[in-house]
């Protein structure tokens, strides 16, 4: 295992907290480049939703529909957008809260954050290369030639095959699986049971004898910034590569087929799945359960709504909906005259029977 010099591998690993156990309120501002309102030296704990909020607790309020909750809720400050009435309440005042409210989440974060060092109980290969600062957990595996760049956290039971490569910063959680020679960019995130590399599901018929197996020889490449959720899978393609932009977010359960490219900064949800060679733009948005045919182009700035079943390509700066998904409008339309069906049944039955 190769190691710069001066780094340590340690017998066992402890985790730490730096943050802090609480802000005034005036800090926050100074941080946010917000404009407060109120009492400047209240202390800020935590962070909580509108409803759930109590004392020490700061909120926010992006939607209007949701602002009764404000008016009842027990937050010590709340941040709020240009024009939305604080009431009583101390504020701090933004141009946009959902974004400041990431910030104070990213503030509060208390999470326990791994020290760098291997642990002994660890697998690690001799000829693997492992940058500054790394943490690799117990029972973690890393195969021979491997590289991972400094900074990054291995969780406990990842397992990193030989000749893989990670960039800076990357964060893989337990259970990982990372196959041979995939390449992940800097601060790539893999939550709990991702898996990168697997063989895609490569058959050819064979009639009445057993598929014949099509080597899966490429690789995976996912850019700088991407996330897969818990349990999503992105599969090697036959030849070449299936390659995730930078920026790209995957929810839980999402399967992505051998030889798919998605585009810079798109997001698929939960339970959704691609089928082989799919090819999405930059900013696709893919609601859960959607699925997406083989072979397919969806442009830039599509949005296809939850349970969208693709069938064929689509435009790009479109939102979809439907199985075969259709421009939206077209879709509600159809929902429209679904509902009245029943009364268009019965409306051509007594017309049937007056003719008889």
């Amino acid at each position: 295992m190769s190691q710069p010099s001066g780094s340590s591998i340690s017998l066992s690993i402890s985790v730490h907290c730096a943050k802090p156990a609480g802000m005034r309120l005036s800090e926050l501002a100074e941080e946010l480049g917000a404009r407060l309102e109120g009492d400047g030296e209240v202390e800020i704990s935590s962070v909580a939703p509108l409803e759930e909020a109590g004392e020490g607790d700061l909120s926010f309020l992006a939607n209007p529909k949701y602002k009764p909750l404000l008016e009842s809720s027990r937050a010590a400050a709340v941040i709020l957008g240009p024009g939305q009435d604080a009431g009583s309440k101390n504020c701090l005042r933004v141009d946009n809260p959902y974004a400041a409210f990431v910030r104070v989440l990213t503030i509060f974060d208390r999470r326990p954050q791994p020290v760098s060092g291997v642990d002994e109980r660890a697998a690690v290969d001799d000829s693997a290369e492992i940058g500054e600062g790394c943490h690799i957990g117990p029972y973690a595996v890393v195969g021979a030639g491997a590289r991972i760049g400094a900074g990054s956290v291995i969780h406990p039971h990842v397992v990193i095959y030989p000749g893989a490569v990670l960039g800076r910063r990357c964060v893989l959680h337990a259970g990982a699986v990372l196959r041979e020679l995939v390449e992940l960019g800097d601060g790539v995130v893999l939550q709990p049971g991702a898996v990168v590399g697997g063989d895609g599901f490569g058959f050819l018929p064979m009639g009445d004898r057993a598929p014949l197996p099509i080597p899966q020889i490429g690789t995976v490449s996912l850019g700088d910034g991407v996330e897969l959720g818990a349990n999503s899978t992105v599969d090697r393609a036959a030849a070449g590569a299936t390659r995730l932009e930078p920026g790209v977010k995957i929810d839980n359960l999402v399967m992505i087929a051998h030889g798919c490219r998605i585009g810079s900064n798109s997001m698929i949800a939960a339970q959704t799945g691609l089928a082989g060679s799919t090819r999405l733009g930059a900013r696709v948005m893919v609601g859960g359960q959607v699925g997406i045919g083989g072979h397919l182009r969806v442009g830039d700035d599509a949005q296809l709504a939850a349970q969208c079943g693709v069938m064929g390509d689509l435009e790009g700066g479109k939102a979809y909906s439907g199985t075969p998904a259709v421009d939206i409008g077209v879709w509600r339309r159809y929902a429209v005259l679904l509902a009245k069906l029943p009364d268009l049944f019965k409306m051509v039955r007594r017309l049937a029977k007056a003719r008889d």
